[in-house]
């Protein structure tokens, strides 16, 4: 499709999850979480733990939340997309610490919750999600099956799923085959 006044092609964002209805099971639920944005944050050089400095630069905490990815880099997640003013802002805040690309049109959020979330999960993840090894705000990138898959307990029995969006419709049917036997 193009633009009729400039012929220019006309790029439409369609979230990649809006045709799944959330599955809501006795044992598991799934859920596509708002595809808001995205912003992958490095650490500079000398400035390894931005944690605190994250916490404490990264506005309107209510609308943003950090996750951890490893060692001096951090995801900020948000429901709501930011405008570009908005993502320059950000950015220019924590540029003087960190580098920071905005990976919200590659990355999407799935939440996958319920009493039986991380039996379905050990299906196909080799990582403890016990609460005892993986508390609340934990995070790793790991494996899900053959998706590479960032994962953070958001709550007792929440866990946030962060994929390449290429991968997130098929980590969605996987989601579904393991939570079966809970649904």
């Amino acid at each position: 499709m193009s633009d009729q006044a400039t012929g220019k092609p006309v790029i439409t964002h369609r979230p990649v999850l809006a045709a799944r209805k959330p599955v809501i099971g006795t044992g598991v639920s799934i859920e596509a979480i708002p595809e808001g944005h995205v912003i992958h944050v490095l650490a500079g050089k000398g400035a390894e733990n931005l944690a605190p400095f994250l916490a404490e630069h990264a506005p309107e905490q209510a609308l943003f939340a950090v996750r951890a990815v490893s060692p001096g880099q951090w995801f900020i997640v948000g429901k709501k997309p930011l405008s570009n003013s908005e993502s320059t802002a950000l950015i220019s805040t924590l540029e003087p610490k960190a580098d920071c690309v905005d990976q919200s049109h590659g990355r999407v959020r799935i939440r996958v919750s319920g009493s039986k979330v991380e039996q379905m999960l050990a299906k196909g993840t080799a990582v403890d999600l016990a609460p005892t090894a993986f508390p609340l705000g934990h995070a790793t990138t790991t494996l899900i099956g053959h998706v590479a898959a960032h994962i953070t307990r958001t709550d007792a029995e929440s866990f946030e799923i962060i994929v390449l969006r290429g991968f997130a419709e098929s980590l969605w049917d996987d989601f579904e085959t393991m939570g079966r036997e809970f649904i």
